[in-house]
């Protein structure tokens, strides 16, 4: 695998802020007030999270989208067909509440990287696509899992 580029590394860690500062106000509890004070509610614990993720989710199938604009025929139909099941499934699977919401995200999250490795074994996304992608997700289910498991 070639080595991530590092714009792309260093953008897709400044990514995970939102789920890193999600995960760190729901294990303390004090930066939790100051963030609430200081941002407001909705950047904090898993509000910050839950919306975010539901955002990348979407971005994500925009990305799978553009990947599949390199394929030809049936494949690029299929490709199309799968780009846009991240950002339907954050829409239609993060309401009822923060657990649910983040046990649905971590799940879309989850399906993401398997969408990620059939674009990538399609040849379809870089080289060191999944490289970038399993470091990112497993950060990502890791702070989400912060406010599901404790």
């Amino acid at each position: 695998m070639m080595r991530i580029p590092k714009a792309a590394l260093v953008l897709g860690l400044a990514g995970l802020i939102p789920f890193l500062w999600g995960a760190l106000t729901i294990l303390l509890p004090p930066l939790a007030d100051w963030g609430t004070r200081a941002l407001g509610p909705r950047f904090v614990g898993p509000y910050v999270q839950l919306f975010y993720g539901s955002v990348i989710l979407s971005f994500m199938s925009g990305v799978l989208w553009g990947f599949a604009t390199r394929a030809k025929d049936a494949r690029a139909t299929m490709g199309y067909l799968l780009s846009v099941i991240p950002a339907l499934w954050a829409f239609f699977m993060t309401g009822g509440g923060p657990v649910s919401a983040a046990t649905n995200l971590i799940f879309g999250f989850l399906g993401l990287l398997i969408l990620d490795y059939a674009f990538w074994m399609w040849n379809l996304a870089p080289p060191w696509w999944m490289r970038l992608r399993v470091l990112l997700t497993a950060i990502v289910v890791a702070c989400l899992s912060v406010g599901v498991f404790l």
